[in-house]
């Protein structure tokens, strides 16, 4: 199962980035996901449970956003998203299309937090 060591390596990504914001929570954590990233979504989501756990990160959700397949096509021009993960073929004209524009990406796409309050001195 190689979405744990993936979570763990958003979630230290995740706490790098919130060294910018002093006891800010975070909310949510959104990813990008290509189709073809291999990953599997229920996985993500369990192992996000078990690497945030006592980290600032604790009871935030993981959103997952999975792209689909983009290719271009040589023979006529056109980018299309692939109707089936079984078939490269161009969705305009019919024709195997190999080139992928999108489809591989694996990315924090956004991170919510909420900042601590300041405390107010008298």
């Amino acid at each position: 199962m190689h979405e744990l060591s993936i979570v763990s390596s958003v979630v230290d990504s995740v706490i790098d980035s919130l060294e910018k914001y002093p006891g800010a929570r975070v909310i949510e954590v959104r990813l990008k996901v290509g189709a073809l990233a291999a990953v599997v979504e229920d996985s993500l989501q369990f192992c996000y449970g078990i690497a945030t756990d006592d980290t600032p990160l604790q009871g935030s959700r993981l959103v997952v956003n999975v792209l689909p397949v983009r290719v271009h096509c040589a023979a006529c021009g056109a980018d299309s998203a692939i109707e089936s993960l079984q078939s490269f073929r161009c969705a305009q004209c019919g024709e195997p299309a190999g080139d992928v524009r999108q489809g591989r990406e694996m990315e924090i796409e956004a991170i919510e937090i909420e900042e601590a309050e300041e405390s107010v001195k008298p």
